[in-house]
């Protein structure tokens, strides 16, 4: 994992930067990492490393186990999390929606936010089947790949889009998945005027998914909802009654949180 560079139209204090690309890279790796590990990933001297590691632990943000020597996630930055999700509180206002969009649909429903280009799950509430979806809270995925992620997408321009995407490589997870940019403001145009957005085996084999953008929130979070279901279990009256729920559990979202408005910006604003 390469440092950002450092350029006349997006400076970088490099004490920072590597501080948070060390968070990050812990972020991931759960178990986890060494010094030397951490040096060795981000490429970053070994003396600064060290340095950025022990003032993170000193702070909290970071422990390490003692005898594994492996540092980990602290304290502070769990609460640091905290203090984000109790800002918005969508998780605690949307969970009684997705509950009752579950007991309606007996399918699994997610809730995510926008990070940049991905989508980051903060709620999931699941389904009473033998096939279940598998996935987590807190996990992230390309937002040109799910439906929820393409949802979010619709909250922006495609300027905006644009600009986020300019530099990513559009992996292909199957054939279904979105490969250009120019395909991803393409699609994500046709969702902006449906309301709604869907996946057809675009990121997992075998799972289809039909999500909503929640309208802009008055903390200018973007937002949205989904229902993922097994291609097995999928059919064109239980998509036409997911399209019509989803997107009415979104509004109801809204309403519940507050809203600005409904129009297409950038998540930066």
């Amino acid at each position: 994992m390469a440092e950002a560079p450092t350029t006349a139209t997006s400076p970088v204090v490099k004490s920072a930067d590597r501080t948070l690309a060390i968070l990050e890279l812990l972020t991931v790796h759960q178990d986890g990492l060494t010094l030397v590990d951490i040096h060795r990933l981000l490429g970053i001297p070994k003396s600064s490393t060290y340095s950025l590691l022990e003032t993170m632990v000193g702070r909290g943000f970071l422990e390490q186990d003692p005898d594994s020597r492996r540092f980990r996630v602290g304290i502070r930055l769990w609460q640091a999390g905290q203090s984000y999700l109790a800002a918005g509180d969508l998780e605690k206002a949307a969970l009684p929606y997705m509950e009752q969009l579950r007991d309606e649909l007996n399918e699994t429903v997610q809730l995510a936010t926008l990070d940049g280009t991905d989508n980051v799950y903060v709620g999931k509430v699941d389904p009473d089947q033998q096939l279940l979806l598998a996935s987590r809270v807190g996990a992230r995925l390309p937002a040109y790949a799910t439906g929820i992620g393409k949802a979010l997408l619709t909250q922006l321009d495609d300027a905006e889009i644009e600009r986020r995407f300019a530099a990513v490589a559009f992996t292909r997870y199957t054939p279904n998945t979105v490969g250009s940019l120019a395909e991803l403001v393409s699609v994500v145009d046709d969702f902006r005027r449906r309301g709604y957005a869907t996946d057809t085996s675009e990121y997992t084999p075998g799972v289809c998914c039909v999500a909503a953008a929640i309208p802009r929130l008055r903390n200018g979070q973007a937002a949205a909802i989904s229902v993922s279901v097994p291609e097995v279990r999928w059919t064109d009256d239980l998509m036409a009654h997911a399209t019509e729920a989803v997107q009415a559990t979104a509004r109801k979202i809204s309403e519940r949180m507050g809203y600005e408005d409904t129009g297409a910006r950038s998540a930066d604003d």
